[in-house]
């Protein structure tokens, strides 16, 4: 997509981002047929999941709080109360399996995971996905396209410049 705004843009390529991410999730989660846990000379597992969990606690949070503080309020302001409220809504439930996820993700990489917990991270791994993946496309599709044109340049040139910041 083509956005002139700056705010807009910088928005789409981190769900761009995250779509490869969850891309990777999806295809480690499932391309596995439930071989849980990984076998012990597995390279691959540790640097994969210390990425996730980045991008969890980092990303994800760091971008939801942008859109909760100084965007979603700017579309009620202009009507698109209903929007911003759903957005919301689905923020509350990605934390809600992003947070046990989180959890078990740090504790598989201290060595510490039963086997029914490795299914419980698969399942929960998955779920994550799929949520923060249809989140981001409704994002593109409606959210980004209404910044396009709820924000002037200089309230653009303000949210990026703080967000890039921060």
């Amino acid at each position: 997509m083509d956005f002139q705004r700056q705010t807009s843009r910088r928005l789409y390529e981190e769900h761009a981002a995250s779509l490869l991410l969850l891309g990777r999730v999806e295809r480690l989660f499932t391309g596995r047929a439930g071989a849980y846990p990984p076998a012990a000379d597995d390279g691959d597992w540790p640097a994969f999941a210390r990425t996730l969990l980045s991008a969890i606690e980092v990303e994800v949070a760091r971008h939801f709080e942008f859109e909760e503080r100084d965007l979603f309020p700017r579309l009620e302001e202009a009507g698109d109360g209903d929007l911003a409220a759903l957005l919301n809504e689905e923020h509350s439930t990605i934390r809600a399996v992003a947070q046990p996820l989180v959890d078990l993700l740090r504790q598989a990489l201290a060595g510490g995971l039963q086997a029914q917990q490795w299914q419980t991270l698969k399942t929960l791994a998955l779920e994550f996905s799929e949520r923060l993946g249809s989140h981001a496309q409704k994002e593109d599709g409606a959210l980004l396209p209404l910044l396009e044109h709820l924000l002037d340049e200089d309230t653009d040139r303000e949210l990026f410049g703080a967000y890039a910041a921060g």
